[in-house]
This record gives structure tokens, C-alpha cells and sequence, in this order.
């Protein structure tokens, strides 16, 4: 069965790259992983220090949303319920190893960060040039 992982970020391009990759999964009788890497967030409160962050509260929220994205695409039709995994990363670096072993990696032209005018952006570059299988680098709608 043809393996998929997908990174989603919760951006429109990571869910046009998820509605992608359950299209290509009913077309091969593939089954999808979605991956969504979540990362400590960077505070401080100067002069006093760095501000105590609830990691659990930080994973649940990053859980919370890839769900809320799987939950509204249409997954009828699928051999299988899309896997959803929530990892703590780097978030190119935590897609490259959730694909090793995979047929197809899908992702996103741009995510949430960065600069918008780029083609690519960083973790898109990134899984081109590093993946151990094909990858599909899905595009914003052009209107």
C-alpha cells in the first residue's frame, strides 16, 4: 500500500497539500499520514528571564489544530482514517524523517512563516533537497 506522509501547518497551502495527498491516496489505495511539528515558542520577559511555558498546552493546541484541519477535508473513500502525528522539531528535519521509508512527501509552496515573496519557502527547499523519495510541492490557488 502506497505510504503518503503530509506536512500541514495549518496554513491554506499545507491544506491544499493535504486535500492533494487524500486525492492521490483514493487514486492509489494509499494511505495518508499528516504530520504537524509544533516547536518550543521563543519568549522572554527581560529584564526578569524567560517566561515558563506549558509545553503540554503547546502540544495540545498544536493536536487541536492539525485535527480541526484532517477533520475538514472530505477523507471519504480512503482505505484507511489519515494517521495524524504531532511532533516537536525542526520542522524540515521532523518531515525528512517521517517520510524515510515513504512513497510520496507532500507539502505546502509556503507555510505560516518567513518571507511571502519567496517561491519556496525554507521547509519546502528543504524536503526537495533532502527527501529520500519523491516530493510534491503543492501551490496556492491562482486566481
Amino acid at each position: 500500500m502506497m505510504r503518503i506522509v503530509v506536512g500541514v501547518d495549518g496554513s491554506q497551502e499545507s491544506r491544499r497539500a493535504l486535500e492533494y495527498a487524500v486525492a492521490e491516496a483514493r487514486a492509489h489505495r494509499g494511505r495518508v499520514e499528516a504530520v504537524h511539528v509544533w516547536h518550543v515558542p521563543y519568549t522572554t520577559a527581560y529584564p526578569y528571564g524567560a517566561l515558563a511555558v506549558d509545553l503540554d498546552e503547546v502540544e495540545s493546541d498544536a493536536r487541536r489544530r492539525l485535527d480541526e484541519l484532517v477533520d475538514g477535508i472530505d477523507t471519504r473513500g480512503l482505505a484507511q482514517p489519515v494517521a495524524r502525528t504531532t511532533t516537536c522539531g525542526v520542522p524540515a528535519q521532523s518531515l525528512l524523517d517521517a517520510a524515510k521509508g515513504a512513497d510520496l512527501l507532500v507539502v505546502g509552496s509556503r507555510g505560516l512563516g518567513g518571507f511571502r515573496g519567496l517561491l519556496l519557502g525554507s521547509v519546502s527547499e528543504q524536503c526537495v533537497r533532502h527527501a529520500g523519495c519523491p516530493v510534491v510541492v503543492v501551490r496556492p490557488h491562482q486566481d
